[in-house]
């Protein structure tokens, strides 16, 4: 699993690479959670369109990340997901609490 993460204004972008699963969503979190405190951050994006599979313990790690935006008075966004995500994110509710969007230029205007 590889993240890369750019701020844009007070928005981290995090592109995803890769599988979430239970061998990595530890990784993932501790990093994101790093940078978006080190940049001072509010609004976070996720970047799906790098990712082949998600299970079960990915939702635990992106409701935290929502709720990390929400203690700084921001929002959570996400894009690009596959079909396998975008189940996942159906069935665990994940889609009303995150906003979902087709491209990244589409999440950047909908902050």
């Amino acid at each position: 699993m590889k993240i890369e993460c750019k701020k844009i204004n007070r928005t981290l972008l995090v592109k995803l690479y890769g599988e979430i699963d239970h061998h990595f969503t530890e990784d993932i979190r501790d990093k994101i959670d790093r940078e978006f405190n080190k940049q001072g951050c509010q609004n976070i994006i996720l970047d799906f369109e790098n990712v082949g599979f998600m299970d079960s313990s990915g939702i635990g790690m992106i409701i935290g990340r929502y709720k990390m935006a929400q203690d700084k008075g921001g929002k959570a966004y996400a894009y690009g997901l596959k079909d396998n995500a975008k189940r996942i994110f159906d069935m665990s509710g994940l889609n009303k609490l995150i906003s979902c969007f087709e491209t990244k230029e589409e999440a950047i205007n909908s902050i």
